[in-house]
């Protein structure tokens, strides 16, 4: 009598877990608004939160072609905003990065002449990431209020955020290191953008 190995059963139903994020720029919205409110520190670990809402090729004409469609809602008449562009490129030496803002820039007041820039108190902020040979955009809300995105700063109260100044031997309204230092750094991290208004069709 030959034995025959019974065959395995098979389970009827399969578990998963499925995530999608629609709209990653609203999620992270979402937690900043909740932290800059709360001022409670919920990790140590995560320094910024930068959502990613769309993706192209990292050269200039896949990035125009894609931002003409990626800005719509935000910028196609009848809507409207003030703007400001982010770039930031890792790995990556054949991108201009006043040439991708110029062009960003362009495309957004195509789509509508009343999108104005504004590097103080943007409405919208464009950012746009280039990993080597892949660019990252996404269209946030809040930039400046919520210090970059940066989940250790954004918790922060006003007066902590503030820099100091040393009245003792350095004359009025003297900086101290720490400040000085702050300021250094946001001269470094200041956004260059390039008015749609100078744009040529």
């Amino acid at each position: 009598m030959e034995h025959t190995a019974s065959p395995l059963k098979q389970p009827p139903f399969e578990s998963s877990h499925l995530c999608v994020l629609a709209e990653p720029e609203k999620l992270v919205h979402h937690i900043l608004k909740d932290m800059h409110a709360t001022k409670k520190k919920k990790t140590r670990v995560i320094l910024r939160m930068l959502p990613v809402s769309g993706t192209c090729k990292a050269f200039l004409e896949d990035m125009k072609q894609y931002a003409v469609t990626f800005f719509e809602p935000w910028f196609k008449s009848p809507k409207k905003g003030t703007f400001q562009i982010v770039y930031k490129a890792r790995n990556n030496s054949h991108l201009s990065r006043e040439e991708v803002i110029k062009e960003l820039a362009g495309i957004v007041g195509h789509l509508n002449p009343e999108n104005k820039v504004d590097l103080s108190h943007p409405e919208y902020t464009i950012m746009v990431e280039i990993i080597k040979n892949i660019c990252c955009l996404s269209v946030v809300q809040d930039y400046v209020l919520f210090r970059k995105y940066n989940l250790q700063e954004v918790v922060k109260s006003k007066a902590e955020g503030q820099p100091e100044t040393s009245h003792k031997n350095d004359g009025p309204g003297a900086k101290t290191p720490e400040a000085q230092r702050e300021n250094q750094n946001e001269r470094q991290d200041k956004t260059e953008t390039a008015s749609s208004d100078n744009h040529e069709d």
